[in-house]
């Protein structure tokens, strides 16, 4: 169903038109539930959110831990929040290095291990943050929350992926979109993920009137699963190799490893997908790459087949200084805020 669904949101405009009336009523539950929304509750922290408009994955998650680590270096100690898709944990939790990611999810055991700052998840998004604060974040950076209208922001960077852009630019169900596009209006800033190559991109900066930044998601050594080995990606060339991906835009990490040299033979999941080990099995030896976000499901599975292949936020110098700039200035006007 999601396939069929992805294939219609990000094909030709007219795709889609008979779930319109829908898409009309889903939108004006959207419309009343901002205008519903409570005050949201302050907070000791100036809180960043790294958001998206669409489902699916457009790459928050690198350019939190970015952003979490830029704001450590420069004297401001990050914690990130999250919601924690897909874990079991109830309440607010703040995670340790070995958290499971069955109870809370696996996108914040990576932010806990990569983003240098503390990390907290919970449905309630206010709580997570006060719980970082309370352990001496200076700063919350929420991955995810563009929606969560109880959590107060003082700075809205907004992430798109370049490829898929904002799709046939339609309301769910019609289209991939959660919000009308006009919400880009209230952002500070515009990441796009990769080179800008859908139309709706260029489309949607009528509604943007502030920074429209690039950025590349560059992969590093592949890691091997049971030993913790490192290999250049290059040097799996000269063969195929399985490419496994559970995210929300598998096509990204396969075009990754093509770029490299890569001869892959493509395996997609659904987003969050728990792998098993059956699903790793190709009936032959050859190497299996996955994505570091299907790697924290599969740390249990000791086949020296399994690796996995960690990203890192890049970004040209000029688009890193005027990102750094928007965060250390959020820090720093709220800082010298009444009560800040």
């Amino acid at each position: 169903m999601q396939g069929w669904l992805n294939r219609r949101w990000y094909g030709p405009p007219g795709t889609c038109a008979a779930l319109e009336p829908l898409a009309r009523l889903y939108g004006a539950v959207v419309a009343a539930r901002r205008r519903r929304a409570a005050a949201a509750p302050a907070l000791d922290a100036p809180v960043i959110i790294v958001g998206n408009l669409t489902v699916g994955g457009t790459g928050k998650t690198p350019l939190t831990v970015w952003l979490a680590q830029q704001s450590s270096r420069h004297g401001w100690p990050a914690g990130v929040i999250s919601r924690g898709y897909g874990g079991s944990a109830g309440g607010v939790r703040v995670l340790e290095r070995d958290a499971d990611w069955r109870e809370v999810g696996d996108e914040p055991v990576i932010l806990t291990r990569r983003s240098g700052g503390i990390t907290a998840v919970g449905r309630e998004r206010t709580e997570a943050a006060r719980a970082v604060i309370a352990r001496g974040a200076h700063i919350v950076i929420s991955d995810d929350g563009l929606q969560h209208l109880r959590l107060t922001r003082q700075c809205t960077i907004v992430v798109a992926d370049g490829a898929r852009g904002f799709g046939n630019g339609r309301l769910l169900p019609a289209g991939p979109l959660r919000e009308p596009l006009e919400r880009l209006s209230s952002a500070d800033a515009l990441v796009i993920n990769g080179p800008c190559e859908h139309p709706s991109l260029c489309a949607a900066a009528a509604h943007f009137p502030a920074h429209v930044l690039r950025m590349d998601l560059v992969p590093g050594e592949a890691v091997a699963l049971a030993s913790g080995e490192r290999r250049a990606l290059e040097s799996f060339g000269g063969s195929p190799v399985h490419a496994v991906a559970g995210i929300g835009h598998p096509q990204r990490f396969f075009r990754e490893l093509s770029a490299r040299g890569l001869e892959v033979l493509e395996h997609p999941f659904p987003d969050h997908h728990p792998l098993t080990l059956a699903e790793l099995q190709f009936g032959d030896a050859l190497p299996v790459l996955m994505t570091e976000k299907d790697a924290v499901k599969c740390a249990h599975l000791a086949d020296p087949r399994l690796w996995f292949v960690p990203v890192e936020a890049l970004f040209s110098e000029a688009d890193a200084a005027c990102l750094l700039e928007l965060l250390l200035r959020t820090a720093a006007s709220f800082a010298g805020a009444p009560g800040g």
